[in-house]
């Protein structure tokens, strides 16, 4: 047969496929199918003269049908052979069956299982032999994960409101593929001429904010609906990385805001009466145009209205004039509270803490020489430290009586840096030693607090504190309640509530003083995190636990080095106060993160660190009838650098009365975010079980709205499990949610972790989140040529695995990552070239697992390993720097299961398999509609 593309209708292409020797037919919205579109009849399988047409790359396409070699690469299949290979010997690939035909959402009963336990044959080779080039695991034909990115990114703000195309998924056949977490969201498709200007920036970026919808429903009833809950995730303090657009900045002071609401002017405004005026987006009042608008003052002439920032970019900071100001802006002001009690001498934290803080004085935002410090150590009594710029001494000044906090001297404890840096140095230098004999066990922790508040008070600033026990004297003195019997009970979320109500009010003080406190704590033994979190949760502030911390052990030291370092060296937001404003119609009911609630919807923030996300709920409250609408954030504050501006951030989304729309616009990754922080609330003000039952009820009713509104099985039983294309994920991310440590089911996790597990849990970025719930699987024995060597865009990463411990070789090496642990899972049969290799040990047997530092050895392979293990751990936003654990898979149990508990598809204790929730939900969905 020859081309059928003469044949074709407009809009229809044909692709050959040599795998089926016949031609497929598609069209330009990704749709595939073998029969003519107006004739029915299939194209003869018949060969074509000469060469086959060249294929296409095009976008994974929607119930395309695949050969079963295609299939087997689909599922992670027999195929992926790479070099070097450190193979099992012996191992021979199966061979394939004929040539049946394989349509992904439509597979034959049993199939899920069977692809699940598809296993990668590696061939028996280690180095010498020619391997094939592997096919890129789980990947269809012609998927390209940047291709599509690309193609989301170029869909035009401006090129008219293309519908939304739903495509159904039957979760219970098509297994979850990883590489669908790092696709951006669904597109925002606006209706045309909302946007004033065609600038691609006009819409910020999903990592600065991002909507559980991308088309916003245009009614309460139907958000109702669909059961999606609605809400907004914010990173506005957003870190920007090399080669990433840097945040432009308005410095004429010339801001244009609505009268009426108070809007900044963005590029969803309208202007009017001859571009004099403009309408507000969100209220529709008419407004005039500043008169310097139109004037570039910088050059002292006529300016070019369109070019401004702020009508160009979503993202955009306004130097704020004198009237934003109710005090000049405030300097950076840092007060270190070291313990250094004898637990904290003897583990080695003051040592490294000193050393960090000395080596990072460079670090720390003074670029306008006005940044302040001081430092104060206490164990059962404070001591104070005065320096002076004349010399490089200072003076002790111990309070022994705790109980009745006061300041010994008025001046010479809060010192500027630039001037005393002499002193400062001096005083990090010998902190360590002079405490080197303390004997002394307890912890004034309130009291010390409340001293280094009077000292920061009058200006505000940062509160750094390095504690090593439970505070046990004075002011906030705290108990042990730590009771391994009631651990999971419902009492447990008792011990995730605040124990004394002197923290919280603590906190509120500091956060009206523009005081921001950072909890660094390092206990071995019970520490309270929960009570202790309080303060940086109202004080917009960061926890960071090290438990059993032990400077002797060089990773710890490095890991609590590198943290520390990036805390201080990070430009922070300074006495800042948040505001979201949305169009008439939408409501912020309520707020999930680390701040203070100052008034209904006015946020306080002491200091806003980078890369940490807030979650906002909304509220629809009347129908909505304008085509779009658009959702501001504004941040109020001072730079770390003594200048006052205001960060200004715009998003709109279209506006839709379709349902379908709704459910193929969700963002399955913001839905999690939103998802895990209403879960840590409700732990605290419910039970944990209490919240593991609300997030597990919130996807059943989001599966039943789908199968009740978009399938042809409406209310009545199904035998499929249905859910869009684009929330496909959604299901394993909420598994992966329910069996994070923060929400688990357990009666073996210490309070502690489950307490920084919530604090992480509601502050890391989406980025940081998503492989917090669903961690990152990378065989590494037999990944790509390519893996591990440096590319395009920095180190190529292996293909990432489904989480299941089906994919687990007894001869290879895997990487299990969550974004705060890594775990180098050895098996018991790696070949003895592949342990000389990474480890420079002879043997599997000479290897011992626990927390490690891989050694860079002369050859490729653990060139490869450690670059990706570094890429790891610098890929993501965040000052994190996860520990690195080599797991024998025949090493010490509780290791092995900690390792094991990131493979989220796996059973777990009481926990299900991915296999066995999907039944679950399946009969819940089935069964309340009967």
């Amino acid at each position: 047969m020859g081309n059928p593309n003469q044949q074709l209708p407009q809009g229809w292409t044909a692709e050959w496929e040599p795998d089926n020797q016949r031609y497929l037919l598609l069209t330009a919205t990704g749709r595939a199918q073998w029969e003519h579109p107006e004739t029915g009849a299939v194209p003869e399988p018949a060969a074509p003269t000469g060469s086959p047409p060249p294929t296409q790359p095009t976008q994974a396409t929607k119930r395309r049908q695949y050969a079963p070699g295609q299939t087997q690469a689909y599922y992670g299949g027999t195929d992926a052979v790479t070099a070097p290979n450190y193979g099992a010997l012996g191992a021979q690939p199966p061979t394939l069956s004929g040539a049946q035909l394989f349509t992904p959402g439509l597979a034959a009963e049993n199939q899920f299982a069977q692809q699940q336990q598809q296993q990668q044959v590696t061939a028996p080779s280690y180095y010498g032999q020619q391997q094939r080039e592997p096919e890129y695991i789980n990947a269809p034909a012609g998927y390209d994960a940047g291709q599509l990115a690309d193609q989301f990114g170029q869909m035009g703000i401006n090129g008219g409101q293309k519908p939304f195309q739903i495509y159904t998924t039957n979760l219970l056949t098509s297994p979850p593929d990883p590489r669908d977490l790092e696709l951006p969201p669904p597109p925002i498709r606006l209706p045309a001429g909302a946007c004033l200007t065609n600038s691609p920036l006009a819409n910020a970026h999903h990592s600065y904010q991002r909507c559980t919808v991308n088309a916003m429903p245009n009614s309460a009833s139907i958000i109702g609906k669909s059961k999606i809950p609605l809400g907004l995730i914010l990173t506005p303090y957003r870190s920007v990385k090399e080669g990433e657009q840097s945040v432009p900045v308005v410095s004429d002071t010339i801001i244009a805001r609505c009268r009426r609401c108070r809007t900044y002017i963005n590029p969803y405004v309208q202007f009017i009466d001859g571009g004099n005026r403009w309408r507000c987006c969100m209220c529709g009042m008419s407004n005039e145009v500043p008169q310097l608008f139109d004037w570039d003052q910088t050059r002292n002439q006529p300016g070019d209205r369109w070019a401004r920032a702020e009508l160009n970019h979503a993202v955009v900071e306004f130097v704020a004039p004198t009237e934003y100001m109710v005090r000049p802006p405030q300097p950076a002001v840092y007060i270190f509270l070291v313990d250094v009690s004898h637990n904290a001498i003897q583990s080695g934290m003051v040592a490294t803490a000193t050393r960090t803080i000395l080596e990072n004085l460079d670090r720390l935002p003074n670029e306008d020489q006005r940044t302040k410090v001081a430092i104060i150590a206490y164990d059962t009594s404070i001591y104070f430290f005065s320096m002076s710029a004349e010399s490089a001494d200072c003076t002790m000044l111990v309070m022994s009586d705790v109980d009745d906090v006061f300041l010994p001297k008025p001046n010479d404890l809060l010192v500027n840096l630039s001037e005393c840096r002499a002193a400062v140095e001096s005083l990090l230098g010998r902190l360590n030693d002079m405490f080197a004999d303390n004997h002394t066990i307890g912890s004034a922790l309130g009291p010390a607090l409340q001293s280094g508040f009077k000292l920061i008070n009058p200006i505000g600033g940062k509160l750094v504190v390095l504690s090593s026990s439970l505070p046990s004297i004075g002011a906030g003195a705290l108990k042990n309640r730590e009771d391994p019997k009631i651990l999971g009970t419902p009492k447990e979320s008792g011990l995730l509530q605040t124990a004394s109500p002197f923290y919280k009010s603590f906190a509120i003080e500091c956060s009206r003083a523009q005081v921001s406190v950072d909890m660094f704590l390092f206990s071995a033994a019970y520490q309270d995190v929960a009570t202790l979190a309080c303060l940086p949760h109202y004080t917009s502030g960061q926890t960071y636990f090290y438990p059993a911390f032990n400077a002797a052990r060089s990773e710890d030291a490095v890991k609590f080095a590198h943290e520390f370092g990036e805390a201080l060296a990070m430009p922070i937001m300074l006495e800042a106060v948040m505001r979201v404003r949305a169009t008439r119609g939408i409501r912020m009911s309520s707020f999930h993160g680390n701040f203070f609630v100052r008034s209904t919807d006015l946020l306080a923030m002491p200091a806003v660190p980078q890369d940490t996300s807030y979650a906002i709920e909304l509220q629809i409250e009347e129908t909505i009838t304008s085509p779009f609408v658009v959702f501001q954030t504004a941040i109020l504050h001072t730079t770390c650098y003594g200048e006052r501006r205001i960060r200004v951030i715009t998003t709109a989304y279209p506006v839709t009365s379709n349902l379908s729309e709704v459910f193929a616009s969700a963002d399955q990754v913001a839905i999690a975010t939103l998802l895990a922080n209403k879960a840590v609330e409700r732990t605290i003000t419910h039970k944990l079980e209490d919240a593991r039952d609300a997030v597990l009820n919130k996807l059943v009713e989001i599966l039943q709205a789908y199968k009740t509104s978009m399938t042809a099985a409406g209310a009545g039983a199904s035998a499929q499990l249905a859910i869009s294309e684009n929330m496909r994920m959604l299901p394993v991310l909420v598994l992966g949610l329910l069996k994070n440590v923060g929400i688990r089911q357990s009666a073996q996790i210490p309070p502690d972790l489950r307490a920084y597990a919530q604090a992480l849990l509601t502050s890391l970025p989406s980025q940081l989140l998503i492989p917090y719930i669903h961690p990152t699987f990378y065989s590494l024995h037999n990944m790509p040529p390519e893996a591990g060597t440096v590319g395009e865009h920095g180190v190529v990463m292996p293909p990432p695995l489904p989480l299941t411990s089906e994919r687990l070789e007894r001869h290879g090496l895997f990487l299990i990552e969550d974004g705060q642990t890594l775990f180098l899972w050895v098996g018991r049969d790696a070949v003895p070239q592949l342990v000389i290799d990474v480890f420079d040990l002879p043997s599997y047997e000479t290897l011992r697992g626990g927390k490690t530092t891989l050694p860079l050895l002369e050859n490729p392979f653990s060139q490869r390993v450690n670059a990706v293990i570094q890429k790891t751990r610098e890929m993501r936003r965040g000052v994190y720097h996860p520990h690195l654990y080599v797991v024998k898979e025949d090493g010490e149990p509780p290791l092995r299961l900690w390792a094991l508990s990131g493979l989220i598809q796996d059973r777990a204790d009481v926990l299900p398999s991915y296999q066995q929730f999907i039944g679950q939900l399946k009969d819940k969905v089935n069964g309340s509609s009967y």
